[in-house]
């Protein structure tokens, strides 16, 4: 059903709540199949959809009619069959209808089985899917089943390590408080934990399958939508109502991790499922080229029936003054009248000139898109050895488009980066530790260094600094000390003891990394209970009380711990951004200066930063600080509020102890990619579900964004929108008078010399495309857009989005943040819209689907995370960094060779049968053919179109080597240089002056004429033109091929051995004996050729069509002007050394730049949640030491007092 946006109303008023209309019940399948929705007209469908997934295009039966139904969407096949039909009238056919019918077939066969070939896979792919094994319950007890048989209102058990089959209610599972951890890396690309609780009535009493059969409770929620992160609903069970939000739902697609067992009420199956709502149609994807020819063909219909017509009005009056003339003849024309002669006539030159559009191009066509994806498939350069994964182009028919990409739209994680965070550097107490921190170069570990604790780890660090090791294993510097303890004690990570050996399982991989470099450097993380943990000091284990855990979110940016030490003193651990940290010290010394410095430098190499700082607490303080801190757990109202300025008033006058840095991996080649690509004049946006400061850090990693760069953020783009609403409005001369000072800098379209960056949010994201107005800054309402959908206000709205889209894409960089997958989609549609760009959209998750259906072009990357992406993808990379390769070398190839190919192939078929039209004006207007009836079946498959097929496949006006280096080369496919309606206009006047030059200059040398062998008849004279037309346009692709291999010889040299082998079988005496009305020109070619005259006059006309082609090439090679696209190679060079001279700008370690300034940027980026610490002080995700019963149904373990450490991680 529809997608209803709670957004969506007047926002003056109050908003609207989605409509709570759909109802589940559980365990109760006749329910559900009694509801029906209508879905077209007067027919209906079941409302709850079966969970049985369908992403392939045709069945069996609508094979057939769907795809001809898409193929006769090209014009060129409509005007193809419309020739045909002609072809069945003998009074007006030139040619047999079937040698028209047969190559159309061809053609028609050729696209359909490739189609074919592409919808078996996802008939194969959701085949697999539909049929994964699952438990679904049946009566009392559960059974095996498939994922298709799954319906709303059933009860699943999932095992670890399956995946959620469906979005699902959590009931229950086997951790305590009935916690379930899942891995969303199908989702949204992103390997760490994320939590879900099942209500607190549902784990009580749902304790085994007895009870989870007799359940009978009624979800009420609002209906199937797109928004992955929010739901809402309310279940019904046993009289009373319990609140449902997106904590207590799986769903479809997750990984069930560190969670023996968990049982789950189906909500939306199938195609209402979320992530299924996100992935969008499949939708046919033309090139610019394609849609270009399909407007080319009626422009050539047209032209040719004028023309057609025109003549047939000559014909007509020609036939008029011979009957007058000649009287005497007048016993052959009585059947017929000069007006039924020019009807006859006009269908006749229609068939005639028909072949100026010849079928064969599109044959030869679908032959190269073919083979140049084979050349992406066989390119060793884009092979990824590491994993055995080759580039492979699952569309066959896009390759052009790869060379007119504007903008690339690309996901974070899993596509430029790893999400593998590295431990790399750290400042404590004035000195900085790390590789090459302070002699440039790497410390190594030493050998024999006595530090016997990290044996327990199992994961390696890459982070190794003998100094620092060397100065814990002293133990004399109390702050190296309260620092290693810090990150010992101060996270959320769960412990799990296997063996010998510890494994740890982090919330967020950032967490992970810095406890593993604590437990390096000798303070290891050994368990956790409800208000205990325990680490191990240097081999000395001991045991921490937990008094408090003041939890991160994103708006405090930080996370403390208050823990009372073995010896009764009570200390507070606080980690979080340099931006609050520092401003809550208690002095600021030369440490605390030195540490802002290498932070300075941190951000230079894109590190990400923590602050560490502590403090010690007296009794006195904490007693009246924890009574307070319990009343706030407890009150029912602005609880957030009143704990927030708790944690402020603890989280003063700390202690600074340092900074770490880490490094959030990127993929190989990232930065270097990205570089390429600007060069070449295509603008790369980051789309991520990621928050703000983590996109932005890797956009600083991968040089996307530099720090001469202006941040554009909500608060400036809210601006700068309302001043383009105020001056294209023409609203209150007040309103104008405010913002006409600030018009000129702040219009989209202007300062574009300035190098800036866009930063926003999908929440302020949705409310500027999906309402077309900006409704807050900071709690205050704008007043500057219309309140209410008054009339006009999709105009309104659309003048909005133009705005935006103008303003972004007046940036050198746009990262959009918390984005959801159809907001990705969203975009990249405005952007298409409103500028007519050429899009690329990459990603590896099934998060990114609908973008790379929505995008001109499509790439997934075969990562780790799942082939959901890869399967609707048009092309299948294993790194992002092979883009520039695929799109700088292949597609920048494969549009010239497209381009070289249309326009050679249009200027053969007009130099070689335009002739046609001007014999016309010599035989009476009549349609009688010029050349013989086997010359122009054969024209366009063997005497041409060997040549132009290897142009088509093997030019290149560069190498490989070249074109990655002056990327600037690309620029000409965006701009349509090599093939437009201006370029067709000239390729058409060549055409038409050299077939003008063939014939005339045949006409004038036989006019009274006769050569020695008396030669002079029509045979001769139609094999003259034809030879003379078939040579000037091989010499012209043979001047105008830039790389020459042997096939291109090969191909010259085959096509004038064949039309001598096909002119002397088809105009051979034996076959004029043997079907004369078929073999019309008996040895013509042998008595005209062999004739020394007929040569000269062969030649004469090849030296005046290759004059004006010479004089060019001549004139280019002169001026310097030595590629293709006449870029002159000279100013590339000047271009690429004024780049190189330009070095980027160098940030100095500046102490004395206050903060906040413009000139510092915290490189602070954390991918923490919410939640962890409250789970673990109330004890939710600890499980007790426990005894599992036997008993078949028991979910919950039997429990002794004894607790120990966290759920069962999966290493």
């Amino acid at each position: 059903m529809a997608e209803q946006d709670p957004a969506s109303d007047c926002p003056c008023g109050k908003k609207q709540l989605p409509a709570f209309t759909w109802e589940v019940k559980a365990n109760d399948r006749n329910y559900h199949t009694q509801f029906k929705k209508k879905f077209a007209f007067c027919l209906s469908k079941k409302k709850y959809a079966g969970n049985a997934i369908r992403t392939a295009k045709y069945n069996i039966f609508t094979f057939l009619p769907l795809n001809l139904y898409e193929q006769f969407h090209r014009m060129a096949n409509v005007y193809f069959v419309f020739v045909i039909l002609l072809q069945t009238f003998p009074e007006i056919s030139t040619l047999p209808w079937y040698t028209l019918l047969f190559p159309l077939g061809c053609l028609l066969t050729i696209r359909g089985l490739r189609d074919l070939i592409d919808d078996i896979g996802r008939h194969r792919s959701d085949r697999n899917i539909n049929s994964r094994p699952c438990e679904i319950l049946s009566g009392k007890s559960f059974h095996w089943q498939k994922w298709r048989d799954i319906c709303v209102g059933d009860i699943v058990r999932l095992r670890k390590e399956s995946f959620v089959p469906a979005d699902m209610l959590l009931l229950c599972s086997s951790e305590p408080s009935s916690l379930c951890y899942v891995e969303t890396a199908d989702i949204d690309g992103e390997t760490n934990l994320k939590f879900r609780q099942a209500l607190q009535v549902t784990h009580q009493e749902l304790v085994s399958e007895e009870s989870i059969a007799a359940f009978d409770g009624r979800v009420t929620c609002e209906e199937p939508n797109s928004r992955m992160h929010s739901f809402t609903g309310t279940l019904e069970w046993r009289g009373e109502t319990h609140s449902l939000d997106s904590k207590r739902i799986l769903l479809r697609g997750c990984k069930l991790r560190n969670t023996d067992v968990c049982y789950g009420l189906v909500i939306y199956a199938g195609f209402d499922s979320k992530i299924m709502r996100n992935c969008g149609k499949i939708k046919r994807k033309k090139t610019k080229l394609d849609r270009m020819m399909d407007r080319l063909v009626i422009i050539i219909f047209l032209v040719l029936l004028v023309m057609s017509l025109c003549l047939a009005i000559a014909s007509g009056f020609w036939a008029k003054m011979f009957q007058e003339k000649h009287s005497y003849l007048s016993a052959l024309y009585k059947h017929t009248t000069p007006a039924q002669q020019a009807f006859f006539n006009f269908w006749g030159f229609t068939i005639l000139l028909s072949i100026i559009i010849p079928m064969s191009m599109y044959i030869t066509f679908e032959f190269i898109y073919l083979v140049n994806s084979f050349f992406i498939n066989w390119d060793l350069e884009m092979y990824y050895a590491a994993k055995d994964i080759p580039a492979k182009a699952r569309s066959t028919s896009l390759n052009d488009q790869l060379g007119q990409i504007e903008y690339i739209f690309s996901d974070k994680t899993g596509t430029l980066t790893q999400n593998v965070m590295s431990f790399k550097k750290c400042c404590i107490n004035g000195t900085i530790y790390g590789a090459g921190a302070g002699t440039g170069r790497e410390n190594k570990q030493p050998s024999g260094s006595g530090l016997t604790w990290s044996h327990r780890g199992e994961k390696k660090l890459d982070f190794c600094d003998a100094t620092l090791l060397e100065a814990a294993r002293r133990d004399s510097d109390p702050v190296l000390r309260e620092f290693l303890r810090l990150l010992a004690l101060c996270h959320t990570v769960m412990v799990e003891e296997k063996g010998d050996q510890l494994v740890y399982q982090a919330a967020s991989p950032d967490e992970e990394a810095l406890v593993l470099a604590a437990r390096n450097l000798g303070y290891v993380f050994l368990a956790r209970t409800q208000d205990t943990i325990t680490i191990s000091e240097l081999g000395v284990k001991r045991t921490y009380k937990v008094l408090a855990m003041l939890d991160f979110n994103s708006d405090r940016k930080r996370m403390s711990v208050l823990v009372r030490d073995p010896q009764g003193m009570i200390r507070l651990y606080t980690k979080g951004a340099d931006t609050v940290i520092l401003e809550r010290l208690q002095r600021r010394g030369p440490n605390e200066t030195f540490t802002e410095r290498a932070l300075d430098h941190f951000a230079e190499e894109t590190l990400r930063t923590l602050c560490l700082a502590s403090k010690e607490v007296s009794e006195a303080e904490y007693s009246v600080w924890s009574r307070r801190h319990r009343e706030a757990s407890v009150l029912l109202q602005d609880r957030a509020q009143e704990l927030d300025k708790l944690y402020e008033e603890m989280e003063q006058n700390l202690q600074l102890l340092g900074a770490t840095a880490i490094e959030d991996k990127l993929q190989d080649g990232v930065p270097e990619t990205i570089q390429l690509l600007k060069l070449g004049n295509i603008k790369v946006w980051v789309l991520t579900g990621d928050k703000q400061e983590t996109a932005m850090n890797i956009g600083y990693a991968c040089k996307l964004l530099t720090d001469d760069m202006e941040i554009l953020e909500e608060k400036e783009i809210s601006e700068i929108l309302k001043a383009y609403w105020v001056s294209n409005n023409n609203l209150s001369s007040s309103g104008e008078a405010l913002c006409s000072g600030r018009l000129s800098q702040q219009r989209p379209e202007t300062s574009c010399h300035k190098k800036r960056a866009l930063i926003i949010s999908g929440d302020l994201l949705d409310k500027i495309l999906h309402m077309g107005e900006v409704l807050k800054e900071k709690g205050r309402l704008w007043r500057w857009l219309a309140c209410c959908r008054a009339p006009g206000s999709q105009e309104q709205g659309s003048l909005v989005e133009k705005a935006f889209v103008d303003l972004a894409t007046s940036c050198q960089a746009v990262i959009c943040c918390r984005v959801t997958p159809k907001q990705k989609a969203l975009i990249v549609q405005l952007v298409k819209k409103h500028k007519n760009a050429i899009t690329l959209a990459i990603g590896d998750g099934a998060n990114d689907v609908n973008m790379i259906k929505t995008a001109d072009i499509g790439v997934g990357i075969s990562g780790l995370e799942g082939i959901q992406a890869v399967q609707c993808s048009d092309y299948a990379l294993a790194q992002f960094s092979y883009l520039q390769r695929l799109l700088l070398v292949h597609g920048r190839w494969a549009y010239l060779r497209i381009c070289k190919f249309l326009r050679y192939f249009f200027y053969k078929t007009f130099a070689g049968l335009m002739a046609q039209v001007w014999f016309a004006f010599h035989s009476g207007f009549t349609a009688q053919p010029l050349y013989e009836g086997w010359f122009l079946a054969l024209y366009n498959i063997f005497y041409t179109a060997y040549p132009v097929l290897s142009v088509g496949l093997l030019e290149q006006d560069v190498s490989a080597k070249k074109s990655l280096e002056f990327p600037e080369l690309y620029v000409i496919g965006q701009q349509d240089e090599l093939f437009n309606y201006r370029v067709f206009g000239v390729t058409l006047l060549h055409g038409v002056s050299t077939s003008l030059a063939s014939f005339y200059i045949t006409l004038w040398a036989f006019e009274d004429r006769i050569g020695s062998k008396v030669v002079g008849d029509y045979e001769s004279f139609a094999v003259t033109v034809a030879t003379s037309a078939l040579l000037s346009v091989l010499v012209e692709i043979i001047l105008d091929t830039k790389f020459w291999t042997a096939l291109s010889f090969l191909m010259v040299t085959a096509s004038l051995l064949l039309f001598c082998l096909f002119s002397f079988l088809t105009q051979s005496i034996d076959a004029f004996r043997i079907a004369p009305a078929v073999f019309r020109f008996p040895d013509a070619s042998q008595n005209a050729l062999t004739d020394p005259y007929v040569l000269l006059v062969i030649l004469l006309s090849l030296v005046v069509n290759t004059i004006p082609s010479l004089t060019v090439h001549s004139y280019r090679t002169v001026a310097g002007q030595t590629t293709i696209q006449q870029v002159p190679i000279a100013s590339l060079q000047k271009i690429r050394l004024k780049a190189k001279r330009e070095p980027e700008p160098s940030v100095e370690l500046r102490a004395h730049v206050p903060r906040r300034s413009f000139h510092r940027r915290s490189s602070y980026a954390f991918s923490h949640q919410e939640g962890y610490a409250g789970l673990i002080t109330r004890g939710d995700s600890l499980r007790a030491r426990a005894t599992y019963s036997t008993a078949p149904g028991l979910l919950h373990p039997e429990t002794t007092p004894a607790f120990s450490s966290l759920p069962s991680p999966s290493a």
